[in-house]
């Protein structure tokens, strides 16, 4: 079993902390809001202005509709190119010897999909702020308007793309079943009940260990993830064992890399993320999937 403070922090910690020099706390909020032409899917909304209004002291806020996803994807909130991202790091103060905390607004699978892209691009000092500006503002700490840059540093991308899975990926876990595709989208979603991606259903042979809800690997109380030996005991229930390869995927690769994140803080060490999920999957009539448990 894995160390949880190696993954994430407590309130308490980062409260006494925030003056430490090599410290980057950023917000990475995003908001997923009904369409308002009645077509399928999510209208994204950037969380910047409701970080410019209140936010942890001394957090900046990292972009990643913005500043993270490649501009060339058609697809949302893809990895962007290695030079892009360090790019956007450097900007944002955050250097190769910084010490980093992300957050958001909404269970942190917003702050787990930039700490999955920072793995990805080789930097392992970034660690979750366990419960997130719910807990923070929840425990009354204090926040702040006052405007936060920190100085530009320079940031060495070093991509490990074997955390990256693509669709060919996939379609090799499924014909080898040697892999463990898990999707982190909500029951409902993977049975087929409901379909904002499109198609129902979800991945051939995928089997179901949602992010958020009741049955998530959050607690939807306080926001916190749920004890290690739990986390395991929620992938292993659903078919994921020791040693094996697991691939998280959802609907745009989000609520994946909080289940990623989880899974690797459990010590499930073969992780990877498929980046384009299910809005990619399902808009390709020929790539196979499932409807029911």
């Amino acid at each position: 079993m894995t160390n949880r403070d190696q993954y994430l922090v407590t309130t308490e910690w980062l409260a006494a902390n925030l003056a430490e020099p090599k410290l980057r706390v950023f917000d990475c909020t995003v908001y997923l809001r009904p369409r308002d032409d009645g077509k399928p899917g999510y209208a994204v909304v950037s969380g910047r202005e409701d970080w410019a209004a209140s936010h942890i002291p001394g957090s900046g806020f990292a972009d990643l509709p913005g500043d993270l996803s490649d501009p060339a994807s058609p697809l949302r909130f893809m990895m962007p190119p290695a030079e892009q991202f360090a790019a956007a790091m450097g900007k944002y103060g955050m250097g190769d010897d910084a010490d980093v905390v992300l957050y958001d607004r909404a269970g942190n699978m917003w702050a787990a999909r930039i700490w999955w892209m920072l793995r990805a691009f080789g930097f392992d000092k970034a660690r979750l702020l366990d419960g997130g500006w719910a807990k923070w503002t929840a425990e009354s700490r204090p926040v702040s308007a006052e405007p936060v840059a920190y100085p530009s540093a320079s940031f060495t991308a070093r991509p490990r793309p074997d955390l990256i899975a693509s669709k060919e990926d996939v379609l090799e876990a499924i014909a080898s079943g040697q892999t463990c595709i898990v999707n982190a989208l909500n029951g409902a979603q993977h049975r087929g009940e409901v379909a904002p991606y499109g198609r129902p259903g979800h991945i051939k042979g995928s089997v179901n260990v949602p992010a958020m809800g009741a049955a998530g690997v959050v607690d939807p109380d306080t926001q916190c993830y749920l004890p290690v030996a739990d986390i395991r005991a929620r992938f292993e229930a659903a078919g994921a064992r020791p040693g094996q390869r697991l691939i998280t995927y959802c609907g745009g690769g989000i609520a994946a890399s909080s289940a990623a994140f989880a899974a690797t803080m459990a010590g499930f060490d073969q992780v990877a993320l498929y980046d384009a999920s299910l809005s990619e999957w399902a808009a390709d009539p020929t790539l196979p999937m499932e409807t029911g448990s």
